[in-house]
């Protein structure tokens, strides 16, 4: 029998605030900004500690995926925590649609906070595929523009940043600039602008030489590529501040974008039709979208290559690493797309990799873990460890793994550099004029 559950109305637009969980910290700011701008009252939550899984495993199916867990676990930890109007409080969550466990985390949300006695907090979803059309909480074409906006722009942000932190001279620098441009950004979107393809392109290449301005010293460090599932890739909560512990590791990241996984998601529909059949429009969609978002990227990489930084590469040559390696029938959950985002990162010179996966995630475990002989077999150099995330993976011996990837990582740096030496000489020799 199908529970009943409240619904998200458009009354409750202005009488409800929207608890938000926290994925992508950086994307998810700006996308606060644009929902607020459209005039919901929003929080993006910070609660994390032991207690935040503690209270998911209390209502949730330890068999159930990690992500699923950990988000339900932060909304009952912060409607237990008095702070909030229960009568007055929403919760958001994102669904993928496809063939994940992502796409029925809602149902069991509901059925955890029934149990929970919060029976009458609604739940809103938030995804592009036409799930839960009954909501209150529609996706309007000027919503998902501001949302591709909050995108393009974290990305950027993420990237610049990460490529930043390392070689900055002062430390503080690079997160400094990363708080000045998303306070400008946020205010920006909440007024109504700077989400258009004009105004994005126009603000990407001020961004990066903004960034580039930073006082830095570019010495050879260990770069460590991060990819898995969507949310522990991205997640602090997820992966245990995993981003914070590589830089203390003294490393370079490279956290590939989140528009990459929406490019995937716009991809897909026309290569299902191609493989198994559709009509017209099927097989031509995705192409009409992803030529839409493609014009935004070229901005994104020149601004990046122009300033100096490392730029991914276009979705569409990201497509073709793929190619002989993982079908790109392969689609549930991060599919192909986690297998050429390693082989990207290796070409990179991102060779050490972190394969962040929730135990038990069966895409991952096929597309990630499951692809990591075939890529070392055609990139000798690719040093790629999975790593598991679970309610019963200690932290420590989550960084242990991680620290003999990253000594691997340095005896290799140490070897190239010690084989650049004898050049030194030489190079003396010339500045005398001997």
């Amino acid at each position: 029998m199908e529970m009943n559950y409240p619904k998200f109305t458009p009354e409750m637009k202005k009488t409800h605030k929207m608890l938000i969980p926290n994925m992508a910290p950086v994307q998810f700011r700006i996308l606060i900004a644009a929902m607020e701008q459209q005039g919901y009252t929003c929080e993006l939550l910070g609660n994390c500690g032991s207690q935040v899984a503690e209270n998911g495993l209390k209502y949730v199916h330890n068999d159930t995926c990690y992500p699923a867990l950990l988000v339900i676990g932060q909304f009952l930890d912060a409607l237990e925590s008095g702070q909030y109007d229960l009568d007055h409080t929403a919760l958001v969550i994102t669904q993928t649609g496809g063939g994940c466990r992502a796409s029925n985390y809602i149902h069991l949300l509901r059925k955890a906070l029934e149990r929970a006695g919060f029976g009458q907090v609604p739940v809103a979803s938030l995804n592009f595929s036409g799930l839960e059309r009954d909501s209150g909480f529609p996706m309007t074409l000027l919503l998902a523009r501001q949302l591709l906006a909050a995108i393009y722009y974290g990305d950027l942000l993420v990237t610049l940043r990460a490529q930043t932190v390392p070689y900055e001279l002062y430390r503080g620098d690079a997160d400094a600039k990363l708080e000045k441009w998303l306070t400008v950004i946020c205010d920006l979107i909440r007024a109504g602008k700077g989400y258009s393809s004009r105004e994005i392109r126009s603000a990407m290449p001020e961004i990066a030489a903004d960034f580039a301005s930073i006082p830095v010293r570019r010495t050879p460090k260990v770069k460590v590529g991060v990819v898995g599932e969507i949310y522990v890739k991205y997640s602090p909560l997820g992966n245990n501040e995993l981003e914070k512990f590589l830089e203390s590791q003294n490393c370079e990241v490279n956290l590939p974008g989140l528009m990459g996984f929406v490019q995937y998601c716009a991809y897909n529909p026309s290569e299902t039709a191609r493989l198994y059949g559709g009509n017209f429009l099927e097989k031509h969609v995705s192409g009409l979208v992803l030529s839409y978002l493609a014009g935004t990227e070229r901005v994104m990489i020149d601004a990046l290559k122009k300033n100096g930084y490392h730029a991914p590469l276009p979705f569409k040559e990201l497509t073709k690493l793929a190619d002989g390696v993982i079908g790109h029938g392969d689609k549930m959950g991060e599919g192909w797309l986690l297998t050429a985002e390693m082989i990207e990162l290796v070409r990179s010179g991102y060779e050490n990799i972190v394969c962040a996966q929730p135990f038990g995630c069966l895409p991952n475990h096929i597309c990630g873990k499951g692809m990591v002989n075939k890529i070392r077999e055609l990139y000798p150099t690719a040093n790629i460890t999975p790593i598991d995330y679970d309610p019963s993976a200690t932290r420590v011996n989550q960084e242990n793994r991680i620290k003999l990837m990253l000594a691997v990582g340095r005896e290799r740096l140490e070897s190239r550099a010690d084989a650049a030496e004898p050049e030194a000489p030489v190079l003396v020799r010339e500045a005398l004029g001997v």
